[in-house]
């Protein structure tokens, strides 16, 4: 049986698109749109799952990401 973990997405446009980015693997793919690049993501970081050694799979995962805004002077 599979186990599920909840992890991190960021997508953001670029050009025509959207990039897509898991921060705590970075793991990165993209599509047309945000449900695309979104899915594209989780089919990337299925596969990251299923290849990865247990020793790169140590070495890439930041189990710790934080996310936020903040205000700067411009």
């Amino acid at each position: 049986m599979k186990t599920t973990r909840e992890l991190t997405a960021i997508i953001e446009r670029e050009g025509n698109g959207y990039v897509s980015l898991c921060p705590e693997l970075d793991v990165a793919s993209q599509g047309d749109t945000v449900e695309e690049a979104r899915a594209n993501l989780i089919e990337a970081l299925e596969l990251f799952f299923e290849t990865a050694s247990p020793a790169e799979l140590g070495e890439r995962m930041h189990d710790e990401v934080l996310i936020t805004r903040v205000k700067v002077a411009v």
